[in-house]
């Protein structure tokens, strides 16, 4: 409180201070008498100070500064005063003009406009964030290094590294030709890409390098064409031989998956034979009850083999033998292999025959194994659980076969066709038709006006 009320006074018996309101005198400044409050509780802080006089004396600071630019106290005479010779102005009366209805419109600006205009004379604040620059002690210290070595000739690593550089190859550009010139040639719009004319450690450095594109992309997943032509005999007024070979294939198709059908019955029948009899249950249940002797006998028998299988120590004279004769066999081992590879000299043609004849082995194996790819290329893969069903083959029977196109009725469905052609060149993996469960039971509720009928 103290502090404030020695801010006032400062401000007030200042000898240079000059306020533009006229109630703001000293004798209010220092009027009132000291009101005795308790100020070591902060509630008595904002309650019982008087800061009014503070403000006042801000707000006509900021308002000599708005108006004039600065404290009126600060001012040079010359700005504030001027000498007056008694001259006078001659007043121009302001030209008047005639809008369209003869109304008469003094040139004054609007009041819209002269609120809008900027009375201030206070400058606006400089923004200091707009002068600054990031890392800017760093920078300035390398500048300094690079100006203390460039006095010394030495060079920085960057500009070593460009010297050294290779030169880019420089390539003529062709000018195009313009558009009516009837002999320019002709620019393919679908056609690859431009080959890359620049240099390739600028477009590495500036990130502008395109990333190479896997060859396995411009491969398509399958061979065959989008839309496959049907058979000779599914048109509507086929040859007869065409139309009994794609009968006969449709007969095949249907003999397969009988042969399957019945390969699945074969295997889930049961065998007459392996059926349980009375006899059978009878030894099952019985069996393990009746102890026979014959099993004590075996474990007599097996005590006398053991005893009897006990061998003998060998004397120094046996142990002499064996090894003599292992020492032999190897020496008979060793000159067979020896004589051997004698005999190999004098199978040179025979050992010439045999590595052509693999040879030609290795080439054929090479060559059906590039067959069976290529022909995989055209087949379905098997890309998830399910395998791929071959769609049913629209066929019709030879009384079934209309004379016009009047009489043709719709087989098949486009859709179905599109989706298993998708499925056989491999896009998408072979689905099936998803299956409604129901979590509840369905519950039938008979209403009371239908009871009412019955």
């Amino acid at each position: 409180m103290a502090a404030v009320k020695r801010l006032k006074r400062v401000a007030a018996a200042q000898a240079g201070f000059m306020s533009f309101k006229s109630s703001a005198s000293s004798d209010d400044l220092g009027s009132g008498q000291r009101k005795r409050v308790n100020k070591n509780k902060k509630k008595n802080w904002n309650k019982h100070s008087d800061i009014q006089d503070v403000e006042e004396f801000l707000d006509d600071v900021r308002l000599q500064e708005r108006a004039t630019g600065g404290l009126i106290s600060e001012k040079p005479d010359a700005s504030l005063f001027f000498v007056d010779i008694g001259e006078q102005r001659k007043y121009v009366q302001p030209e008047v003009q005639e809008g369209k209805k003869g109304k008469k419109s003094k040139l004054r600006p609007l009041r819209i406009d002269l609120i809008l205009q900027h009375d201030s004379l206070v400058h606006p604040p400089k923004d200091v964030l707009a002068y600054q620059q990031p890392n800017a002690k760093k920078l300035r210290r390398i500048a300094e290094n690079a100006e203390k070595l460039a006095a010394m000739g030495v060079l920085p690593r960057r500009q070593k590294r460009l010297l050294n550089r290779r030169p880019a190859i420089t390539t003529s550009k062709s000018k195009t030709a313009a558009n009516n010139f009837p002999d320019r040639p002709y620019y393919d719009l679908w056609g690859g890409d431009a080959k890359e004319t620049a240099d390739p450690y600028y477009l590495e450095q500036t990130g502008k390098k395109r990333v190479k594109r896997p060859e396995k992309l411009n491969s398509k997943p399958s061979v065959l064409p989008a839309v496959e032509v049907i058979a000779p005999g599914g048109s509507y007024n086929p040859d007869f031989f065409s139309h009994q070979a794609l009968l006969l294939e449709a007969h095949e198709v249907e003999v397969k998956r009988e042969k399957a059908e019945l390969r699945i019955e074969r295997q889930l029948a049961v065998n007459q034979e392996d059926t349980a009899t009375e006899e059978t249950v009878f030894q099952e249940q019985v069996e393990g009850l009746v102890e026979e002797e014959e099993d004590e006998d075996e474990e007599e028998e097996d005590v006398s083999i053991r005893g009897g299988l006990q061998q003998e120590k060998k004397t120094e004279k046996e142990r002499r033998r064996e090894r003599a004769n292992k020492i032999k066999s190897q020496q008979k081992q060793a000159a067979r292999a020896f004589t051997d590879k004698k005999q190999q000299l004098f199978q040179l043609r025979s050992i010439q025959a045999t590595l052509k004849r693999r040879e030609q082995q290795t080439r054929e194996r090479v060559a059906q194994r590039k067959a069976n790819q290529e022909a995989e290329k055209s087949m379905p893969r098997r890309l998830g659980r399910l395998k791929f069903q071959a769609q049913d083959l629209e066929v019709q029977l030879s009384d079934e076969i209309p004379g016009s196109l009047r009489t043709l009725k719709p087989e098949g469905s486009v859709l179905k066709d599109r989706f298993k052609s998708m499925q056989k060149r491999n896009m998408i993996e072979p689905r099936e038709r998803a299956k409604f469960k129901r979590r509840h039971k369905v519950k039938y509720v008979e209403k009371r006006a239908f009871k009412e009928i019955t």
